[in-house]
């Protein structure tokens, strides 16, 4: 079955889906295979819970005419997302970065929801599946699309601009993430900068954090939005507290404009001022963009802040890498709290740089001068340090019951896999 027709099977259903355990009734099942499951094998749960289609690449498992066999479905899928796309035409805002890609998306969104409808990357669905799932929901009642693209391999930032075709770009930063994917710091640049190649080839837009001289290389010969400290930026503001929400104040002609945020952190102005500038670029109010970041509460343990009957924490556990880490311990540094403690877990796919990366965390909390701090995880264990260290999580959730830690103001940050969020009940 071609394209076309395969798209006309869509327009009926309007929904798609790859998990046989979520198929909303009426929609479209794509039979997608894993490292460790072949998703054809889960066509009968995927009708048994209403999909009306079922897309398969694997002919054992023709149930009936309700299948469509393909050459592969994940293919199939990315196409037919790609010919979804150009079909309606709807402006589309690409977003990539090594930090802050979620926190941005979902600023930028809220601030343009108060004036458009508009569709955007669920939780962090940003990958060669989650991009052509989130472009699939696009209807022609939306303005405008707002859509989060992840990587950590050479080429994957091109593979998703070409199936998503931005009309806009945004990337947050480039950092010291994935290292053991990218092969090096300039991997990270060459792969996040495919987004800007394809908007150069394609006359798009960019709207770029001017603060930053990588980013700033990287955009030479491109349409330019600029945002950042500087007044000669399209949109310019500064920072004016972290203690314990980052307070930001941005530039009008009708004076200056301050935002009482419910982020952590100082690193988070960019992403702030990126959802300032776009707000502006698209013609939102500037009455209405405050409204929408002063109500944007993070979540999924991204930068959160939470009170125990015993301790405040600052909880920043989704993932960690050596320019996240640093950044939050800096942040951390400047936050007026009278008793401070850090608790770190490891930073992972650092490949050959891992130690040193590690060490180089340890040398700065010194640095700074916090002495409670307790390190969890083999890489971590590795260095040199006069810190408290343990395997991992469960090891210090089993201290912490023998030695509560109270009255304190804590740092909880590490990569996702050392669950570190699990620490907050002995904490």
């Amino acid at each position: 079955m071609g394209i076309e027709q395969l798209y006309k099977c869509f327009e009926r259903c309007k929904q798609v889906s790859t998990d046989s355990r979520n198929c909303p009734k009426g929609s479209m099942f794509f039979a997608i295979r894993g490292a460790n499951f072949n998703g054809n094998a889960y066509v009968s749960k995927a009708f048994e819970q209403g999909c009306a289609m079922a897309v398969i690449d694997d002919k054992e498992y023709l149930i009936d005419e309700r299948c469509i066999l393909v050459e592969d479905c994940l293919k199939t899928l990315q196409d037919l997302a790609r010919f979804h796309r150009r079909k309606l035409g709807t402006p589309i805002i690409g977003i990539t970065g090594t930090n802050g890609k979620t926190t941005t998306k979902e600023l930028v969104s809220a601030v343009l929801s108060q004036k458009y409808n508009i569709l955007y990357t669920q939780g962090n669905l940003n990958n060669h599946i989650g991009v052509p799932i989130t472009l699939l929901r696009l209807t022609k009642d939306h303005d405008m699309a707002v859509v989060e693209m992840g990587a950590n391999h050479p080429g994957e930032i091109e593979f998703l601009v070409n199936i998503s075709e931005p009309n806009y770009g945004l990337i947050t930063n480039v950092g010291k993430a994935h290292l053991e994917g990218f092969g090096s710091f300039e991997g990270v640049m060459k792969t996040k900068g495919e987004l800007y190649e394809y908007l150069r080839a394609n006359k798009g837009k960019i709207f770029l954090h001017a603060d930053s001289p990588y980013l700033n290389k990287m955009a030479t010969g491109l349409n330019i939005i600029k945002y950042g400290m500087s007044d000669s930026n399209y949109v310019s503001g500064s920072l004016i507290g972290v203690t314990p929400y980052l307070k930001v104040q941005y530039n009008t002609i009708n004076g200056p404009v301050e935002i009482n945020t419910n982020l952590i952190g100082d690193y988070n102005l960019a992403n702030v001022m990126s959802a300032v500038c776009i707000g502006h670029y698209f013609n939102v109010s500037d009455d209405n963009i405050k409204i929408a970041i002063e109500s944007y509460v993070p979540t999924n343990n991204r930068s959160q802040l939470c009170k125990t009957n015993d301790n405040t924490l600052i909880i920043d556990a989704y993932n960690a890498n050596p320019t996240s880490m640093d950044a939050a311990l800096q942040n951390f540094a400047k936050i007026d709290a009278p008793s401070k403690c850090i608790v770190l877990g490891d930073m992972f796919e650092l490949g050959e740089t891992s130690l040193i990366e590690h060490q180089n965390i340890v040398d700065l909390i010194e640095k700074i001068g916090i002495y409670d701090v307790y390190l969890l995880g083999k890489n971590f264990f590795a260095t040199k340090n006069s810190f408290k260290c343990f395997d991992d999580a469960k090891a210090f959730a089993n201290y912490l019951k023998e030695n509560p830690i109270i009255g304190k103001t804590i740092l909880i940050k590490g990569s996702n896999s050392m669950k570190m969020s699990n620490l907050v009940s002995y904490l």
